[in-house]
């Protein structure tokens, strides 16, 4: 078990950890250092305890918050899953052929409403596309 030598806020401590966990200890100790850092640039007047106090309940705060994040992830992507899997579950739906007739003579429609048609009939079959590929 080896003995670590770490600096926060200042301050020499030296600590002990198991084999191979060197670098998390380092890691841990340069968060709280920089919270520690942080508050004492802010001008607040802490002694050292609270000074350390103080940054280990500021990195508790955003260790709470990122997990409550990291759990409506988890929750999002269930629900994305479950709706994926229930997709997948439907038989796919018999494709439809659709003859397009064109009896407006194409100098009536505008270019640029032309343009937007083509550019939504991309669109179109590349959902489609997805979709298949979703089903399949």
């Amino acid at each position: 078990m080896p003995d670590m030598t770490i600096e926060i806020g200042d301050r020499t401590f030296i600590v002990a950890c198991q084999d191979g966990e060197e670098g998390y200890l380092n890691a841990a100790a340069e968060l709280l250092d920089r919270e520690a850092k942080a508050l004492s640039q802010s001008g607040a007047r802490l002694n050292q305890d609270r000074l350390l106090l103080m940054a280990g309940l500021m990195l508790a705060d955003k260790t709470i918050s990122a997990d409550e994040e990291l759990r409506a992830l988890d929750r999002r992507l269930a629900q994305q899953t479950q709706l994926l899997d229930e997709m997948r579950a439907h038989p796919a739906p018999e494709p439809k052929t659709v003859e397009v007739i064109k009896e407006v003579p194409t100098e009536v429609i505008p270019e640029d409403a032309l343009a937007r048609l083509d550019k939504l009939a991309e669109q179109a079959e590349a959902m489609a596309a997805e979709a298949a590929e979703l089903a399949g």
